[in-house]
């Protein structure tokens, strides 16, 4: 009995110092709470009429006029981060990374209980992308991005001009076109056992899309400074093509990324660069037995030994504390996105019983999947600073969030907002936020492992819904680890 006590006292012990719910008895951290908020977080994100089935207690309807300029129905869709702007760039690869988590991770959500949440997630972008896509013209954003940086107002409550951004024949996109077509490519598959119809809409909007992008080429420049794409529109129009050949093995698509896709070696996978996810998509693909893909495979391989630190050809810098830096500002987008990737590759390396050769090293699964748990447990409080970077989760997590919604609180109908006040009276209080935003990852600390936690340092504090959704994957494989 004298043994068993001290057990228990032990284990209160490491309950009380690591906040409860952060560490398992095998050191190793809760994945199945970190994939269940950092879905509720997305929820968070929801723009339009809220479900009845809402789990974000503090949200409510919002934008439901959104489109009106237009005379078209824009509500819905998703605000990206701490404002109240809908970018469809970024809204489009949200979607496309979850709904990847969602086809390859499928058994291990199902374990956890959240595949039919990640679904609804899906599905929220999806709908309103069949809202923005008519004949030949795209609706790629919603609010004035200027305007509501001059108001620091919850969405429920903001009366800032929703301006109504295309792209059409005249206009073209063709990063946001492809790009959109490939979220509803890709989640068309995730539908396609569970609602047909709506999955045959989703992939017949994704082809047309897709031919839109590639007759109308253009960099669309419309969502800058905010979502410039640097990296032009060539891995948009690959990473479509090939989320069109999972949806449909129609020749036509293969052909595409064998005859005139433009592939590159790149060292990063974000919002803005496509390559590598599109890369390994195909790496899949020829270890299925298309051999004629080996040329996509080795710039696959090209990316992990890019990124692995022990690798010969290692070009990404580790913190002191070994936290991926890409760059500042939202630098937790490369951390969830690498986790992503070297998870996947990881599984298919283990599948098919296949190494990387980065010079004269050789790196197996195990070294793959080990680097992207060393990445997702220092996000959840493995770091120097010893702390969580997800709202709500773990030891000593963040506070004091960039984001509106969190930071205002639930006011009644009648208040009027002053917008020059709003800032004083809530972005530059130095107190917790009012509403807690569970399951957000912050941008994360700098390259020296420090992290300052106040609501006006956005480079810190700003979540987006796509480091969430790169997140997700890595957290179900993790979670299936126990």
């Amino acid at each position: 009995m004298g043994i068993e006590r001290a057990l228990r006292v032990i284990i209160v012990v490491l309950f009380t110092l690591f906040g409860g719910n952060l560490m398992l008895v095998n050191g190793t951290f809760d994945y199945k709470e970190a994939l269940t908020k950092s879905i509720i977080f997305l929820e968070a994100q929801r723009s339009g009429k809220l479900p009845s089935n809402n789990r974000v207690p503090w949200r409510g309807d919002s934008a439901l006029d959104d489109g009106k300029l237009a005379n078209v129905d824009l509500s819905g869709g998703y605000y990206d981060a701490g404002d109240n702007v809908k970018f469809g760039l970024p809204m489009a690869f949200t979607v496309t990374t979850l709904s990847w988590a969602a086809l390859f991770y499928k058994q291990e959500l199902q374990a956890t209980k959240e595949l039919g949440h990640v679904q609804d997630a899906i599905k929220w972008g999806t709908d309103y992308f069949l809202k923005c896509s008519q004949h030949k013209k795209l609706y790629v954003e919603v609010g004035d991005p200027e305007d509501d940086h001059k108001c620091w107002v919850r969405p429920e409550k903001m009366k800032t001009k929703r301006t109504v951004l295309r792209i059409d024949n005249n206009t073209p996109g063709t990063e946001i076109a492809a790009e959109t077509a490939a979220a509803m490519a890709a989640a068309s598959i995730v539908f396609r056992p569970i609602d047909r119809k709506y999955a045959r809409r989703l992939l017949n909007r994704a082809k047309l899309l897709f031919q839109f992008a590639k007759s109308h080429k253009g960099t669309y420049d419309g969502e800058c400074p905010f979502y410039c794409s640097f990296s032009g529109y060539n891995d948009e129009l690959m990473w479509a093509a090939t989320w069109l050949y999972y949806a449909t093995l129609k020749p036509m698509y293969m052909k595409y990324i064998q005859e005139d896709a433009i592939s590159a070696s790149v060292a990063e996978f974000s919002w803005d660069l496509k390559y590598a996810g599109a890369q390994i998509l195909l790496t899949q693909l020829h270890f299925q037995g298309h051999k004629d893909l080996e040329e996509f495979k080795n710039h696959g391989d090209s990316f992990i030994c890019s990124v692995l630190p022990d690798s010969p050809y290692n070009q990404i810098k580790l913190s002191p504390g070994g936290l991926l830096h890409v760059r500042d500002g939202a630098n937790m987008q490369y951390v969830t996105g690498t986790a992503l990737l070297f998870t996947v590759y990881g599984d298919l390396l283990a599948k098919h019983k296949q190494k990387i050769t980065c010079g004269d090293k050789q790196f197996s699964s195990s070294d793959l999947l080990n680097f992207a748990k060393k990445q997702m447990d220092y996000m959840l409080g493995k770091n120097p600073e010893g702390r969580s970077y997800m709202v709500g989760f773990g030891k000593n997590p963040p506070k004091q969030a960039h984001h509106r919604g969190a930071s205002v609180p639930m006011a009644s109908k009648d208040e009027v907002v002053n917008c020059p006040m709003s800032f004083t009276k809530w972005l530059n209080v130095d107190s917790p936020n009012p509403n807690e935003l569970t399951g957000a990852i912050m941008g994360g600390p700098d390259k020296n492992d420090k992290f300052v936690d106040k609501r006006t340092a956005s480079s810190y504090t700003e979540p987006c819904t796509y480091v969430n959704s790169l997140a997700v994957g890595p957290l179900a494989k993790l979670a299936s680890l126990g």
